[in-house]
């Protein structure tokens, strides 16, 4: 059985990330498909602040990006959870677990004063993610974005997101 490791980025992984992210969304309700540009955009706008790779047995599995976000309070260093990516065939195996636990300690470690993430509650829970309804991300039901302070400070106010969530292609 192959150990599954998770690792910082490398120039070397890009291809195997965009393959892995599109694949991972290839048939997810709720996707829009265009999770595999909003990592090139991201990269590309050195706003990939956190950026984390599973590999098994040689082989990129998974992903997950962690980058800034402005909040309409004016609060700093907040930050976004999104997209996480695991190969369709490994799925289910605590892979996308592992790549959130990783990057929340990372930014833990940076110092930061918390994370966003627009998903399912019952599973971005589990990491500590609550609905706040003072922190919103407009056009979303309210109950899918979710709030993970790393101090005492929680901000309060309209999330936006990097431009590069806009990217099509």
């Amino acid at each position: 059985m192959n150990k599954t490791s998770i690792r910082s980025e490398q120039p070397a992984d890009t291809e195997a990330i965009t393959r892995v992210t599109e694949l991972a969304f290839q048939s997810a309700p709720h996707s829009s498909q265009t999770e595999h540009f909003i990592v090139l955009a991201l990269r590309r706008a050195g706003a990939l602040s956190v950026s984390l790779v599973a590999e098994k047995g040689g082989q990129v599995v998974g992903h997950a990006a962690f980058s800034p976000v402005q909040i309409s309070d004016g609060s700093p260093d907040w930050y976004g959870l999104g997209p996480v990516s695991v190969l369709p065939e490994h799925q289910h195996q605590g892979i996308g677990r592992a790549l959130i636990h990783e990057g929340l300690a990372a930014l833990r470690a940076l110092g930061v004063a918390g994370c966003v993430v627009l998903g399912e509650p019952g599973y971005y829970g589990r990491f500590g993610f609550k609905h706040r309804p003072d922190c919103v991300l407009e056009g979303v039901p309210p109950e899918y974005f979710q709030v993970l302070a790393f101090g005492p400070h929680v901000a309060a106010g309209r999330v936006s997101y990097h431009e590069a969530f806009n990217a099509k292609g």
